[in-house]
């Protein structure tokens, strides 16, 4: 039976309402890139194929020619990606900031050009959703930039440059500042980054077409007094702001309003077991799509907690389950939220973890992939 146009659309429709997809068996699969951040021959930005129902990582590609490639972002369009390029990582020299070219679903990437990332031990970035603005947050030199971006991709020098000041408790990790993330909040209007020397969670509104940053009315919001924000994210519903915090091994829950951009805290909740008197440092966290759960990880405890999202964001722990190898650093969520990848950075290897939908607990596929130092995770739906 032949079916129209017009009625293959309504029954998409439908489908599109009732959370179903029209998508053939034979659809592409995600691509992820993984960065290695090692020296030399061994630094890369591997590409993997994700076999969403098998839990399977195929690599498809490596790109070499890249130094210390710690952290990675992909475009909202799915056409570029741009990675952390240091010759000497967290050294006296500015690191940069490279940008690449997607060559189709191949997992190929061309240099298009780097600039100065205007500060060192380059961390994180994020681009606005629109692609007109990468950000970079300096971790050793406390300060941040924004870089315009070209309409081929490519990258213009740094438009603002904003030095950090100031310290907090601790004496051997907070003398000074240390931005650890930027991140843009979903409607694009303000970037919000956690600085882990000041126990601040600073926030800038953001013109991205100009790549210009100002303080917000609310110029920050304070973590616990020696906590060290280090990574941050949005919920999906746009309402809550979660911030993993490495020295005091905690999640920190704001509400966010968005108007304003308005950070108000609500909820500490840790990261460890209540027996554990070992050393241990938060790295990431990540929610999955639907919203019902966040994960976080461990490093020296080595695992990623697990939570359950209450209805007003409130955080309530699953499970601390092993992250199958050493320092997990960065992780990873596959667009149907059906699968975890985890970063073991010194330990060298990839994990792929099953999320069960209704319980949200872990369930390790396979055994973990080796890579030398991975350190970020960005998976291209």
């Amino acid at each position: 039976m032949r079916v129209s146009p017009f009625f293959r659309a309504f029954i998409a429709t439908v489908c599109a309402v009732m959370g179903f997809s029209m998508q053939s068996s034979n659809a592409e699969e995600p691509l992820v890139f993984i960065s290695a951040f090692a020296d030399g021959d061994a630094a890369a930005i591997h590409a993997f194929q994700l076999d969403r129902k098998a839990g399977a990582l195929k690599p498809v590609h490596r790109t070499t020619g890249v130094e210390h490639p710690f952290f990675l972002a992909l475009s909202r369009n799915g056409k570029f990606l741009y990675s952390i390029h240091a010759r000497q990582f967290g050294g006296t020299e500015s690191e940069q900031v490279a940008a690449y070219e997607l060559v189709g679903r191949t997992g190929e990437l061309k240099l298009l050009n780097r600039q100065s990332a205007r500060g060192t031990a380059a961390c994180y970035l994020d681009v606005d959703s629109k692609g007109g603005t990468v950000l970079v947050a300096n971790y050793s030199s406390g300060n941040i930039a924004a870089l315009p971006v070209k309409a081929d991709g490519s990258l213009g020098e740094a438009a603002t440059f904003i030095q950090h000041t100031g310290s907090s408790v601790n004496p051997a990790r907070q003398k000074e500042p240390h931005a650890h993330c930027i991140v843009v909040s979903p409607d694009g209007r303000f970037a919000y980054v956690a600085d882990l020397g000041l126990d601040q969670v600073l926030s800038y509104r953001l013109d991205a077409p100009s790549a210009k940053l100002t303080p917000n009315r609310q110029p920050y919001a304070r973590t616990p007094p020696g906590a060290g924000p280090r990574h941050l994210t949005f919920h999906p519903n746009g309402k809550h702001v979660y911030v993993i915090n490495e020295l005091s091994n905690s999640v920190t829950l704001f509400d966010y309003e968005p108007d304003a951009g308005i950070l108000q805290e609500k909820q500490t909740i840790s990261t460890l077991p209540k027996d554990f008197d070992g050393t241990s440092h938060c790295a990431d966290l990540k929610i999955t799509p639907n919203g019902r759960f966040l994960y976080g990880t461990n490093r020296g405890h080595d695992s990623i907690a697990a939570y359950r999202i209450a209805d007003d964001g409130r955080l309530m722990l699953i499970a601390i389950e092993p992250s199958l190898g050493k320092g997990p650093q960065n992780l990873g969520i596959a667009p149907g939220g059906e699968l975890l990848l985890c970063a073991n950075m010194p330990g060298n290897n990839v994990a792929v973890f099953r999320i069960d939908e209704r319980s949200g607990k872990l369930t390790a596929v396979g055994s973990p992939v080796e890579i030398p130092g991975p350190s970020c995770i960005m998976i291209l739906p």
